[in-house]
């Protein structure tokens, strides 16, 4: 249930928008504040920069939960490993272990050091241990790389969405966000065609291979990152007017717009993290992380399995692979979907509705008996699943103050990864009651969702309006 916010310069309703009342009345361009010219702006060419270079990061995660699934069954055949049903549950699950950490750490941080030094420190971080993980030949060493893997993207997601939220103008703000997991998906599928076309075709060395291939736009990201400034919100939290002006101005340029300076801001007053449990914000933290735990548990209990289960089904790992792209490549419609109804509809009645649509989905593809059911009910499962992923990004670094939302995102985040450790492991259980991945579907995906539209109807509805501070 919604918290009633304290409105300061940068909180508003709908209604007394200050993005609007801008727009419509006759107040002189130097009034306006750094975080309303942004939400003035249109979507240039550094907006599309930053959300490729986020992107980048996000399609890495994404290829590295989709490649890890497909080359477990790979890794356990490798004569270096063998691995057992539970050591592969444990490579599965030990990634999400680091996810969960770097989430929670790397969303402090953020809000302690700057966005842009995390943002950039995770694919670091995630390049040298993807390295590693290629080049192991232990079960240890295998582990251990896929932990640090873990720590980098799971930083990366909460503060790239973070960036995103607050260098986008307001009339885009979800939609950016939004376009940014679209990525998610366009990494899937590049991990489903490495596993479809690199794996079996390429002997023992094959997953290795695909990992190396999977991390060839590294190098452009990084660069591209360090070139993007720091968040403007946080520069004028911590009293840094200068730098922050000049990376209103760097958006400004980019758009054609000539700069106007804007008044100079105090200080923000730290906000500590345990302020996620008091009175003013308790309310959306358990209802986002309610969200963000179910959503997560329904969608890595199932697809970080999908190509055991497909083979389970037709047979065939290589087909599988085909199976898991056609899947993967139907994910897509579903962002763009979200993307524009989270303008139009709002970001709490998107969700809602894509969550529905991912229950009755999972309940047709439990009861599917033909590879064209099958095909067809796990593509619009895909869909469905990965719009309300996305919205519920886009909800996230709305609902909380600037000094604290970096925090709040990658706490929130924290909760979904852990949901995404015990999902991994429960699946052998599931399988163990019967009727293979038509119950594993079902369990987790039907009762997830419902759960996670309960909790949704719960959260704020923040379209239009400015990022509060």
């Amino acid at each position: 249930m919604r918290k009633p916010t304290e409105h300061h310069a940068d909180s508003s309703s709908p209604a007394d928008s200050p993005v609007l009342a801008a727009t419509q009345s006759s107040e002189q361009p130097q009034s306006l504040s750094r975080n309303q010219r942004l939400d003035r702006l249109p979507v240039n060419r550094a907006h599309r920069k930053l959300l490729l270079a986020s992107g980048i990061g996000w399609a890495f995660d994404a290829m590295d939960v989709g490649l890890v699934s497909f080359v477990v069954a790979a890794i356990a055949a490798d004569p270096h490993f063998q691995l057992t049903l539970s050591e592969r549950s444990w490579v599965l699950s030990i990634g999400f272990v680091g996810m969960a950490i770097g989430a929670a750490l790397g969303g402090f941080l953020a809000d302690r050091i700057g966005r842009k030094t995390v943002f950039t420190a995770t694919l670091v971080i995630f390049g040298i241990a993807s390295a590693g993980m290629a080049l192991s030949m232990t079960l240890l060493a295998l582990l251990l790389a896929r932990f640090v893997i873990g720590l980098g993207l799971g930083a990366e997601l909460p503060v790239a969405s973070t960036l995103i939220s607050e260098f986008s103008p307001a009339a885009h703000r979800g939609r950016m966000t939004v376009l940014l997991e679209s990525f998610w998906a366009i990494g899937w599928i590049v991990a489903a065609a490495i596993g479809y076309y690199v794996i079996p075709n390429t002997g023992d060395w094959g997953w290795r291979w695909a990992l190396l291939i999977g991390a060839l736009p590294l190098l452009y990201a990084i660069v591209a990152r360090i070139h993007i400034p720091e968040s403007v919100r946080y520069l004028e939290s911590k009293g840094m007017d200068d730098r922050a002006e000049a990376a209103v101005r760097y958006f400004e340029e980019a758009g054609g717009v000539a700069p106007v300076a804007s008044p100079r801001q105090a200080p923000l007053q730290r906000i500590p993290t345990r302020a996620l449990f008091d009175s003013r914000f308790r309310g959306r933290t358990a209802a986002i992380w309610m969200t963000w735990f179910f959503v997560n548990f329904a969608y890595y209990g199932a697809f970080t399995w999908m190509p055991s289960l497909l083979t389970e089904q037709f047979g065939s790992l290589t087909s599988s692979f085909g199976y898991s792209l056609l899947i993967a490549i139907a994910q897509l419609p579903g962002y763009f979907l979200a993307a524009w109804l989270v303008e139009v509809w709002g970001r709490r009645r998107t969700l809602c509705t894509f969550l529905a649509v991912s229950a009755i989905a999972a309940l047709l593809f439990s009861q599917a008996d033909s590879v064209a059911q099958v095909l067809g009910f796990g593509m619009l499962l895909s869909a469905a699943n990965l719009g309300a992923w996305g919205v519920l990004y886009a909800i996230t670094p709305e609902i909380y103050p600037t000094r604290l939302r970096a925090a709040a995102a990658g706490a929130a985040a924290s909760v979904g990864r852990l949901a995404a450790i015990a999902a991994p492991l429960l699946v052998p259980f599931f399988l163990a009651l019967g009727n293979g991945e038509k119950t594993v579907t079902f369990i987790v995906f039907c009762v997830a969702f419902a759960l996670a539209c309960l909790s949704a109807l719960m959260l704020p509805e923040r379209k239009g309006e400015q990022l509060e501070d």
